[in-house]
């Protein structure tokens, strides 16, 4: 139950019947109209601003025009208390206690899809995120990507679209050349007591390569590690696949499964590429040409060479982009043209990508190709993750350089848990930066977000426990005459923004959203229970040690949308704390 959408559809009713009487002219598309929440300092439920929407049409100021609309908007409806008008024209509209009476038990009833947007139509997206090298457990610069990209596909997957989360295995080109060189040294160092070259600064000199050589060594008994040329086509699908391992161990501890892993090797090896580039040369996007000195480059040391280039400037980009390097051998920009043309192929309505803050600068050349691709039919969304500081003692803080120089997120997990790293990471809008600071994650109190949101449902959890009811089960209620304080309704009001956080959040692809919206909500609960300390009507449990039905209903709704959005962002609600 949207109660913004609802109003919004009987106010656009009403408006189109009034046009049709002659009484009202209505501009030609009615998107600008909208229902909201009112600012906290109006005593309303809900406000719109239909009548600054319809003011020029009309040649009239909105405020006459609000004034015209109040009474017919009352008149359509017994459920509406108080309306009123407030400069520059804003309704206000105020509900009557019956009205929230009926919206209780509506998504009590219909908990399971309360916040679902039911009017968006239901796409096929296709979600890739995390994609880091296969050459070594996941770093703390790929968790807050990985969660972004994990909870918006949970986002549209509770609003029902059709989602696939994929990772694209860049396991092709030079770094895995020399991540395989790295393996390779490392079973030399095993079984021969050869040293690893540690001073060659393109090998991985991680202890993490120990691992997977020993599980490389032990599982394949026939292989002989004498030269590198005749074991390393072999060794690089082993390396890559124990790589693999990690990663997806990593990534299941953080509470993420990929539904697809697409190699980069296979992309390569079925042709993809150069079927792609037919396909540009066919459209016309491709052509012979030299590419001037990048801004900040010295032109003078700068070899201008002939290339083959992809007009990406005609979609926007401030230059072409070169598909093949001076000595025909492919770019990783031309295999990435091939992959995001293999997505094309697959039917996916939206392609969205998580990026890194260093591919930021990448986001126009490859939002180009697709729109070139598809003849502008399909959309390529790009979400740039921020860099993350971690902060210890007030600090930044160094951790363990056991697996190499970078902080894993097997340390973060660690030092935190997983519930703390997806709820934290997710606090602040992606693309900004965050400090995730140790000692905040570790609090008890206000100041630790997620410690509030999940201290919310073990508190209504213990009410629940107290009279030896179980939270997990349906409440049946028949009777729903309640008469609601102006302090549970207030609760009310804001669990009614629920689906219009759930909007927002799919729409423009903003999770930070939903951990925000539970902060909120949970505080509104918690400033309610601390009530019941002097106030014994604010009390959950009576004097017969149970709980009346309008007070069950009114914790049940509230545990449900903070189950339902916690389970969204990925962490838990324990019922004991």
């Amino acid at each position: 139950m949207n109660i913004f959408d609802l109003y919004l559809d009987k106010i656009i009713i009403l408006i189109k019947k009034l046009n049709k009487d002659g009484s009202l002219e209505i501009p030609k598309s009615l998107k600008g109209i909208n229902v909201d929440i009112p600012p906290s300092n109006f005593d309303c439920d809900i406000s719109t601003n239909v009548a600054m929407v319809l003011s020029k049409v009309n040649k009239k100021s909105p405020i006459d025009i609000a004034n015209t609309l109040i009474d017919l908007i009352k008149c359509e409806d017994e459920q509406i208390e108080t309306i009123s008008v407030a400069k520059p024209g804003f309704i206000n509209i105020k509900f009557k206690a019956i009205y929230w009476n009926n919206f209780i038990k509506d998504i009590n009833k219909n908990y399971k899809n309360f916040g679902v947007n039911i009017k968006e139509q239901k796409k096929r997206y296709l979600v890739e995120f995390v994609s880091a090298n296969p050459t070594g457990p996941l770093h703390v610069g790929h968790c807050r990507g990985a969660i972004l990209g994990d909870v918006i596909s949970n986002i549209l997957i509770f609003n029902k679209h059709d989602v696939s989360k994929e990772y694209y295995v860049n396991d092709y080109g030079n770094q895995i050349i020399n991540f395989t060189k790295s393996v390779f040294y490392r079973i030399r160092e095993i079984l021969n007591n050869e040293k690893f070259p540690v001073d060659n600064p393109d090998l991985y000199p991680g202890d993490y390569l120990v691992d997977i050589a020993k599980h490389i060594i032990d599982n394949n008994k026939n292989l002989k590690f004498n030269q590198f040329e005749d074991v390393s086509k072999e060794l690089t699908l082993l390396g890559v696949a124990e790589s693999l391992k990690l990663i997806k161990t990593n990534l299941a501890n953080l509470g993420i499964v990929h539904d697809k892993f697409t190699s980069e090797t296979q992309i390569v090896l079925n042709k993809e590429v150069e079927k792609v580039i037919e396909n540009l040369k066919e459209k016309k996007l491709v052509y012979e040409g030299k590419i001037k000195a990048p801004q900040g480059e010295d032109g003078d040391n700068w070899v201008e060479r002939e290339q083959l280039l992809f007009k990406s400037t005609d979609f926007g980009d401030d230059k072409d982009r070169a598909l093949q390097k001076s000595d025909k051998s492919w770019t990783y920009f031309a295999s990435d043209v091939a992959y995001h043309n293999n997505k094309l192929n697959r039917g996916f309505d939206v392609l969205i990508n998580i990026l890194g803050a260093d591919h930021a600068g990448y986001i126009k050349r490859i939002t180009s190709v697709v729109e070139a691709l598809s003849s502008g039919k399909r959309k390529l969304v790009c979400k740039v993750s921020q860099l993350v500081k971690l902060i210890k003692d007030g600090k930044p803080f160094k951790m363990s350089k056991r697996k190499g120089d970078y902080i894993t997120v097997e340390d973060l997990i660690l030092e935190v848990g997983k519930d703390a790293t997806r709820f934290i990471m997710l606090n602040r809008s992606s693309d900004v930066e965050l400090d995730f600071d140790f000692a905040k994650v570790k609090e008890k109190s206000k100041d630790n977000p997620l410690y509030y949101v999940q201290y919310c449902f073990a508190r209504i959890s213990s009410v629940f426990r107290h009279v030896d009811l179980n939270i997990n089960k349906d409440l049946d209620i028949n009777e729903y005459n309640f008469d609601y304080s102006n302090d549970e309704i207030k609760i009310l009001k804001k669990i009614a923004e629920w689906p219009k956080c759930i909007e927002a959040a799919s729409l423009r692809l903003e999770p930070h959203r939903i951990p925000v919206y539970l902060y909120e909500l949970s505080s509104e609960f918690h400033s309610y229970w601390n009530m019941g300390k002097d106030d014994p009507s604010k009390r959950f449990i009576n004097d017969q040690k149970k709980i009346p039905n309008d007070k069950l209903v009114f914790l049940k709704v509230i545990s449900n949308v903070i189950r339902s959005g916690m389970n969204i962002v990925g962490v838990d609600t324990p019922e004991k704390m």
